[in-house]
C-alpha cells in the first residue's frame, strides 16, 4: 500500500485539525500519524489505498471548519506499516 507524507500549512493548529484528521483517517481505513510541528504546521504520515489516500488529501486541503489551509505539500514515501492512525501530542 502507498505511504504519503503531508505538510499542511496555514492556520491549522488550535482548530482540532489533528483530532478531526484521525476521525477522517479512521473512516477511510488509513493508518499512520498526525502531529503539530514547531513551525505551526501539521505533519502527517499516512498509509492506505490509492483512492482512500486521495480522499484524505482532499480533506486535508480543507481541514476542519475553523482551519484555514494555505498549502498541502504531498510527497510519496516507501511503504510504512502502522497498526492504526495516531495523534502525536507535543511538538
Amino acid at each position: 500500500m502507498p505511504t504519503i507524507h503531508l505538510l499542511v500549512k496555514g492556520d491549522v493548529q488550535g482548530v482540532f485539525y489533528r483530532a478531526t484528521a484521525k476521525k477522517v483517517a479512521d473512516k477511510f481505513n488509513i493508518t499512520g500519524w498526525v502531529k503539530n510541528t514547531k513551525d505551526g504546521d501539521v505533519e502527517v504520515i499516512a498509509t492506505g489505498g490509492e483512492e482512500q489516500l486521495q480522499q484524505f488529501i482532499n480533506w486535508c486541503k480543507k481541514g476542519p471548519e475553523k482551519a484555514q489551509v494555505t498549502d498541502v505539500i504531498v510527497s510519496h514515501k516507501s511503504e510504512i506499516i502502522f497498526d492504526d492512525f495516531e495523534v502525536i501530542r507535543g511538538k
